[in-house]
């Protein structure tokens, strides 16, 4: 069984004392990290504070974004050595909002991701196809070859350690959310995908989570899918409670 992945993606949101108190709350109350995975994906000037403040717990630390380089002359970027040297271990690539106002590509997020496993750094890679791709039923299409373009160059092993976020950019923010059957079917399509260029086995490992107005009403049915294995989950994300609740929907015994 695929252990499932709950992150909690802030996007431009908390200061700093509220985001410590938001680790504090939930830190405690989180099911153990055997049984689901929890990451809280926060703003840069929030990662060190936070690692410090999740130390000991099974609450995980994630990076929004960062540069593929290690260093050099890139002004307002942020390294993957950096996020490694104080203790981030999750990172997420890729998401629609960087493609769509910052200019993010399928070839820069396949930089990232090969930077990722260069630094021991768990990639969230983020997939999707916008309102008119989906008119259009250019979805699978779309969601394919950034899937493809992600992952090329990886190995079998790196594949299957992977973490691809299905978000359809019509869903993200607008409380219209995919059935769960049709995030189902695309999630398994990803996997699908995965099978044509890399082993059955890393197919089979590599997890895929749904993105996309995940709140506590519909959190049980989207996990108790096939490949549904997790959430990348945005405004629900911002509230301890409600951040708990989807945590623990994500446990298995």
């Amino acid at each position: 069984m695929r252990k499932k992945v709950i992150a909690g993606n802030w996007k431009m949101n908390k200061l700093l004392n509220e985001a410590e108190d938001f680790v504090t709350d939930v830190k405690g109350d989180v099911p153990s990290f055997d049984q689901v995975e929890t990451v809280v994906v926060a703003p840069f000037t929030h990662l060190h504070p936070l690692v410090q403040k999740a130390a000991g717990s099974d609450v995980k630390i994630g990076a929004q974004n960062m540069y593929h380089e290690d260093n050099g002359a890139f002004t307002g970027e942020v390294s993957p050595e950096m996020l490694k040297d104080i203790g981030v271990d999750y990172v997420v690539l890729g998401h629609s909002e960087r493609r769509e106002l910052f200019a993010e590509t399928d070839e820069s997020v396949n930089k990232k991701v090969h930077a990722s496993f260069k630094h021991n750094l768990t990639p969230i890679v983020c997939v999707g196809e916008s309102d008119e791709q989906r008119e259009a039923d250019q979805a699978s299409e779309v969601v394919e070859a950034q899937v493809k373009k992600a992952l090329e160059g990886l190995t079998n092993e790196q594949v299957q350690d992977v973490i691809i976020a299905y978000e359809p950019i019509w869903a993200i923010g607008t409380g219209k959310t995919a059935t769960a059957e049709d995030a189902n079917a695309m999630c398994a399509h990803i996997r699908n995908v995965v099978k044509s260029f890399a082993n059955e086995e890393a197919a089979n490992q590599l997890r895929v989570q749904y993105g996309g107005s995940v709140k506590p009403a519909n959190v049980e049915e989207l996990l108790g899918q096939s490949d549904i294995d997790g959430a990348l989950v945005g405004g629900a994300s911002l509230k301890a409670d409600s951040f708990l609740q989807l945590v623990e929907a994500g446990k298995h015994e």
